[in-house]
């Protein structure tokens, strides 16, 4: 979409989808299987919450921001997979932040976090700890380097989100003129 003088997007809304597909608004209702579904909505609060911890404990083990953002990504996933329009309308109508603006957030705070160390005179992506006696919790170590990967995670989930969007609604709108063109046909005979 090219903007003329006269019609011009806002910034804030260069990257609005098209269709109706992760906005908000009410479900559309379609065929699901509800052992999917029901699947679905256990797994999900489960699956992110276990990509958290692999982002948290990818420092002293694997995991880390990558490992965790595909987590994350993959949750995303089966939630659309088992509710597809309607299913991602709640998430957008939950998040209301567009993964462009993930992908944008997460790439800066890798960045920053990876070029601060050398405004101090260390190596570029150095990394620096820090310990902390928290009442409630105890003895905590914190790494410099947990802030790149929270970056990398924030910038893998909205890449996945991001792709969702844009093959969801692809798929959706080629499947409405699949069943408008079946509509035509019966009509015709």
């Amino acid at each position: 979409m090219t903007a003329t003088p006269d019609a011009r997007v806002p910034w804030d809304r260069w990257d609005a989808p098209t269709e109706d597909w992760m906005l908000t608004g009410d479900p559309v209702v379609s065929e699901r299987t509800l052992l999917l579904e029901l699947a679905a909505r256990i797994l999900f609060p489960t699956v992110l919450v276990f990509s958290l911890y692999l982002l948290l404990v990818g420092h002293y083990g694997p995991g880390g921001g990558f490992a965790g953002g595909l987590v994350a990504g993959l949750a995303f996933v089966l939630r659309h997979i088992a509710g597809g329009r309607s299913e991602g309308a709640e998430i957008g109508a939950r998040v209301k932040v567009r993964p462009p603006v993930l992908v944008g957030l997460g790439l800066g705070v890798a960045v920053v976090t990876a070029l601060v160390p050398a405004a101090f005179g260390a190596p570029v992506l150095s990394s620096a700890k820090f310990a902390f006696d928290i009442p409630l919790l105890g003895h905590l170590d914190i790494v410099t380097s947990l802030a790149l990967d929270i970056g990398v995670y924030l910038l893998i989930v909205g890449v996945v989100l991001d792709l969702l969007r844009s093959l969801g609604s692809g798929i959706e709108r080629d499947a409405r003129e699949a069943a408008a063109a079946d509509d035509a046909g019966e009509a015709a005979a």
